[in-house]
């Protein structure tokens, strides 16, 4: 089952069982991918976008919301914090296993040294290789970081 068919699935489920939140939920993410099918459609793509898309976009449905939640612990807003955090989890359900730091490291490390990546300047080969190879598997942002750091001893 695709990932698309899987979150058509869970909605559905979520209006029979009258759940809010998940329904809320999984409509945001239908009308984030509809958007990007749209966006694609222009381009000559009418099969719409890929499972690996999708991946991508639902890691950005999650970084977007850990951004919110920082804005509202500013504003004091437990309310909306605990709505975007039941959100994200919410989210997480559609994404393979998450890789931790720790792993993330060896592939970072792997990737450069099999790769013969020397300098920040690679940094971009790198990013897209772990992109294609750990799509929804890995944050981004932290294997960033680990390769800046790599990079820089």
């Amino acid at each position: 089952m695709s990932i698309r068919e899987n979150i058509d699935s869970h909605y559905k489920k979520s209006i029979l069982d009258k759940n809010s939140l998940i329904t809320g939920t999984l409509r945001l993410i239908k009308s984030a991918i509809k958007d990007k099918d749209i966006a694609v459609r222009s381009n000559g793509n009418n099969e719409g976008i890929s499972d690996i898309e999708i991946l991508g976009l639902l890691q950005n449905l999650i970084k977007q919301r850990k951004d919110s939640i920082e804005s509202f612990k500013v504003a004091a807003r437990k309310d909306l914090i605990e709505k975007e955090q039941n959100e994200i989890e919410i989210i997480k359900t559609f994404l393979p296993q998450q890789k931790n730091e720790e792993e993330i490291k060896v592939i970072v490390e792997e990737l450069i040294n099999s790769n013969n990546l020397n300098s920040i300047k690679d940094m971009g080969k790198l990013m897209n290789i772990v992109k294609s190879k750990f799509s929804g598997q890995v944050d981004m942002g932290l294997v960033s970081k680990i390769a800046k750091l790599k990079f820089e001893n």
